[in-house]
């Protein structure tokens, strides 16, 4: 709360209204050749300071890695985009992980891809709880272009298995005996079926 307190009040933004969400839902963030240029060194700053934060806050995860995809470029629809990050931690400043212990430590896993429109690229994002507590969470943009969504839901697929297979591994190192196997929850029946067919 207090690196929360203390990054509005370096901006500015402690008096700023608050916002409900990081992000404009369906935003058109991209690099354009018209676009205003922004103060490039205050816009890394501030989203490498954002990153940081992200590590214990992932509500503002996906947010924060629109931004830092035009840290090389950034506009002022970037800052602003990043002042809405500010202006939404205002209002969720006192929000954070919440563990707690449960009857039951069964890891679960569940992954998910979009297509992202500007680059045709899918973007991949996952979590992991641990006895419902929430332990790993990521999103990619994969680096190749797929032809399909099948594929792309399939290497989603083989990334959550080797995440699984990780995290096993460290449980085990650590003593920790799993004694039902991990589920791995995904949307897509077609990506299974490639998973699941041996040939």
């Amino acid at each position: 709360m207090k690196y929360v307190m203390d990054l509005l009040e370096d901006t500015g933004m402690l008096d700023c209204k608050p916002d409900e969400t990081p992000i404009v839902e369906n935003h058109k963030l991209d690099v354009y050749v018209d676009h205003v240029s922004t103060n490039k060194e205050r816009y890394q700053r501030l989203v490498e300071r954002l990153i940081y934060l992200s590590l214990t806050r992932p509500d503002i995860a996906y947010a924060v890695s629109v931004s830092s995809q035009f840290i090389h470029s950034p506009s002022e629809d970037h800052m602003v985009t990043v002042m809405r990050i500010l202006s939404y931690l205002k209002s969720a400043h006192g929000r954070s992980l919440l563990f707690k212990k449960n009857e039951h430590l069964d890891p679960k896993s569940y992954f998910d891809t979009y297509y992202a429109i500007t680059d045709r690229r899918y973007m991949l994002g996952y979590f992991t709880f641990i006895g419902g507590n929430l332990v790993m969470w990521r999103s990619k943009k994969q680096n190749v272009v797929s032809r399909s969504s099948v594929r792309s839901e399939y290497r989603e697929i083989a990334q959550g298995v080797c995440e699984i297979l990780w995290l096993r591994w460290l449980l085990v190192e650590i003593e920790f005996r799993l004694n039902a196997a991990t589920k791995l929850h995904c949307d897509s029946q077609s990506a299974f079926e490639i998973a699941n067919n041996p040939v």
